[in-house]
């Protein structure tokens, strides 16, 4: 579904308003990053399941990697980047600078990556070690409040209900996922809040779509 939201984005790119073009595009790129991440986090669980299990391993550059692990290091670095992606649409939105809290966002966003990058990290493996499972979503978790900050005040201040919306769908994302990163070594089946989350992230994708792409008025040029 969000594929198919990010091709009709692309193919109705002439109906977005010319003021709104910029928060447009990053909405349209956060979005390609976020299904390009969740296509490998899902395609590789599915391969290594019809290859005979979650187990199932390649050979990546000499280094054995486990084919779900693999699709775990995918989605963890375009989960990043979606919120890098999420700053510049509100500075778009509002025409905005980046002030402090963007700025602290896009210096969580650098921390998170120079964390994973880190071999405490144990990407080969199959369960995600603690303590660093925590200490790489520390980060992320920062940039997640940092947008519903940005988002949520200027939205309402602007009386602008679909960002409103928007941040409403990062709030339901951020309760969901946070108790996952805590709790889910401890109590698994608390895994199942990431079904809620996914939901908030695809109504985030519908809002962006259906109020900022799916206007009748449409350029001659492109048309």
């Amino acid at each position: 579904m969000v594929w198919g939201l990010v091709i009709a984005m692309i193919k109705r790119r002439a109906h977005v308003a010319q003021d709104e073009w910029g928060a447009a595009l990053w909405i349209l790129l956060a979005f390609a990053f976020l299904a390009t991440g969740d296509t490998g986090h899902v395609g590789f669980r599915v391969i290594a399941y019809a290859l005979g299990g979650l187990e199932t391993a390649i050979t990546i550059l000499g280094e054995e990697m486990n084919l779900a692990a693999l699709g775990s290091v995918s989605t963890s670095w375009t989960f990043t980047i979606f919120y890098v992606c999420m700053v510049f649409m509100w500075k778009e939105r509002y025409n905005k600078k980046l002030g402090m809290i963007a700025w602290l966002v896009l210096a969580a966003a650098a921390a998170r990556s120079i964390i994973m990058l880190l071999p405490g990290n144990e990407w080969t493996s199959l369960t995600p070690p603690r303590p660093i499972y925590i200490i790489r979503n520390f980060p992320l978790m920062l940039m997640q409040l940092g947008i519903i900050y940005l988002v949520m005040r200027d939205s309402k201040t602007s009386h602008d209900s679909t960002f409103t919306w928007i941040g409403i769908m990062i709030i339901i994302s951020f309760v969901c996922y946070a108790p996952v990163v805590a709790f889910v070594h401890s109590y698994p089946p608390i895994g199942m809040l990431m079904i809620p989350k996914t939901l908030a992230y695809l109504g985030i994708a519908i809002i962006g779509f259906k109020n900022l792409f799916a206007r009748e008025q449409v350029s001659e040029a492109l048309a």
